[in-house]
Formats: C-alpha cells, sequence, structure tokens
C-alpha cells in the first residue's frame, strides 16, 4: 500500500494531464467515428498507461507494453497488415519480456519504481541499426509473399520498432525518439486504411496520442538521466571523503 501511495505521489501535474487528455482523445474519436471495434479501444488504452509508464522509467510500462502487443497483433490480424502483426507476436511481446528483465535487474538506487537509464556507448549505435536493417530486410520479403498492404511503410514499421525495443533493452533515452518515428509511420500506415474505412480513423488519433507522448518521454528520460547522474556523482564524492 505504501508503494502504491509513493507511486502516485511522484507523478506529475504534465503526467497526470497527458493521460486524461490522451484517454479523453481516445474514447472521443472511437465512439464519434462509430468504431464497434473494443480490441481497438482496448489496445489504445493499454498502450496510453504503458507508455506512460514507460516515460517515468517503471517497469510496470514494459510489462503492459506486452499486453498492448497481443491486443494491437489481433487488430492488425483482421486488417491484414501482417507486419504489424508479426512484429507485435514475434518481437515485440519477446523484447518487450527482455526489457522487463533488463529494467528489474537495474533499478536505480534501489528502487522498484525506477529504472537506472544508461548513455549508450558509441560501438552500440552501429549493432543497433544493423540487426533493425538486418530484421526490417528479411520481414520485407516474407510480408510482400503475404500480400500485405502498403509493404514498404510496414517494412519501415518494422525497422522502427526493432531499433526502438532494442534502445529501450539498453535503457536508452532514444528508445523514445525511436518510437516516435514509428509513430508517425503507424499514423501513414492508418491512413491509408482509414481511406476505405472510416472507423480506422480511431487508430490514427490513438497512434497521434502515442506520439504525444513519446515526445514525452524522451524529454522525461533525459531529465531523470540528469538527475540520476548527480545523484551518482554525489553518492561518488561522499564515499571519497
Amino acid at each position: 500500500m505504501n508503494a502504491v501511495k509513493s507511486f502516485f505521489k511522484e507523478v506529475r501535474p504534465i503526467e497526470y494531464a497527458l493521460f486524461f487528455c490522451s484517454v479523453a482523445a481516445i474514447l472521443l474519436s472511437f465512439f464519434l467515428t462509430g468504431n464497434t471495434d473494443y480490441v481497438q479501444l482496448a489496445a489504445s488504452l493499454v498502450g496510453v498507461l504503458a507508455l506512460i509508464l514507460m516515460a517515468k522509467g517503471n517497469v510496470a510500462g514494459q510489462i503492459l507494453s506486452v499486453i498492448f502487443a497481443i491486443f494491437y497483433g489481433v487488430v492488425s490480424y483482421f486488417c491484414k497488415y501482417y507486419g504489424e502483426l508479426i512484429i507485435c507476436l514475434g518481437m515485440s511481446a519477446p523484447v518487450s519480456l527482455l526489457a522487463v528483465i533488463s529494467w528489474l535487474k537495474n533499478p536505480f538506487g534501489g528502487k522498484k519504481t525506477e529504472v537506472e537509464i544508461r548513455r549508450l556507448k558509441l560501438r552500440e549505435y552501429p549493432v543497433i541499426v544493423a540487426i533493425s536493417l538486418a530484421v526490417s530486410t528479411a520481414f520485407f520479403f516474407i510480408l510482400r509473399a503475404l500480400g500485405t498492404p502498403n509493404v514498404w511503410w510496414s517494412t519501415v514499421s518494422v525497422f522502427t520498432s526493432c531499433a526502438a525495443m532494442l534502445l529501450s533493452v539498453r535503457r536508452s533515452p532514444l528508445y523514445a525518439f525511436a518510437y516516435c518515428f514509428n509513430d508517425i509511420v503507424l499514423i501513414v500506415l492508418w491512413s491509408l486504411m482509414s481511406a476505405t474505412d472510416k472507423s480506422y480513423l480511431a487508430m490514427v488519433v490513438c497512434f497521434s496520442v502515442f506520439l504525444a507522448n513519446d515526445i514525452y518521454g524522451l524529454i522525461n528520460w533525459v531529465r531523470l538521466l540528469r538527475k540520476q547522474q548527480v545523484i551518482l556523482e554525489k553518492e561518488s564524492v561522499r564515499i571519497t571523503v
């Protein structure tokens, strides 16, 4: 109970505002477009909560990301966006589980509600890019064989998703930067889908909301990184003295 009270004390007013505005936008777009796919709605709401928690460096956000991946995979299957389906069930869910393990093993200062953030070493960037390129290239041929609509955009989505997830596992603030690009790609994908079915406008709004949350996530992780570095420097000086 104390842990729950402590968590809510740490939630900033901007985070409450962002969460409730995001939920309001999702609910309004869902009902105003006459959408009746409640799996879409569940995916959107779980996704927003996951992003707010991840923006705070809370491992619960990664756990919710696994649940979001399952819901979003179901939505993608019925839209024949097989790229998104494979990303969710074959990549997002397993990698999010790896991120859960990584974050649980690296809490900051013993706090279970905040992961220790790190700066990547220069040599890690080419590795992440190379892995993302290899995965997205392989996916392109798979998606084309499956007759996936908008295959090029789906392939770019694979690349940005893969890079974002790898950065998340490595606990880098740049995970949110990569997700911002992924959100933009998904806005395009669902905009193309909504051209034939207006109910999919709700997904366009969903990923627009996700973009706003990921921008906040990037800003907050940079803030948390600086705060953690100051604390670690003070502890280092105290131990030295």
